[in-house]
């Protein structure tokens, strides 16, 4: 499992989801926060290439040992696409929510949602 961390330059919804946005694409995963509490991860369901998502509202379902949990969309968007690799290898979430573990791609429908989200500082200072 991986060490804590909340990197900067990534924008972070409260519901423990984060987005690198880089032009009008983001990616989007879950925080260490929520990959810790969920446990250890057995299961992702992606959504479909082609789906919109909306911020603020469920887009994708995690399995953990102990809970089947929403994915909350940090920004809105159509999903471009799934990591695939999650479906083989789920506990990747666990390992690098930040990196291999990234769960969709977007295209962003709307940049400025992006301005409601939360820096690292602001982030870390809800979780304490």
């Amino acid at each position: 499992m991986a060490d804590a961390s909340y990197p900067d330059g990534l924008l972070y919804h409260p519901e423990h989801d984060w987005a690198r946005v880089e032009g009008d694409v983001a990616t989007f995963g879950i925080t260490w926060y929520a990959q810790d509490s969920l446990g250890e991860v057995v299961f992702f369901e992606p959504p479909e290439v082609g789906t919109q998502t909306k911020q603020g509202e469920p887009y994708a379902e995690v399995e953990s040992v102990k809970a089947v949990s929403d994915v909350i969309a940090p920004l809105s968007g159509e999903i471009v696409e799934v990591n695939a690799g999650l479906g083989d290898k789920p506990e990747v979430i666990n390992e690098d929510p930040y990196g291999e573990g990234w769960m969709v791609k977007v295209k962003l429908s709307d940049a400025g949602e992006a301005d409601g989200l939360l820096d690292q500082a602001a982030y870390t200072a809800t979780l304490s």
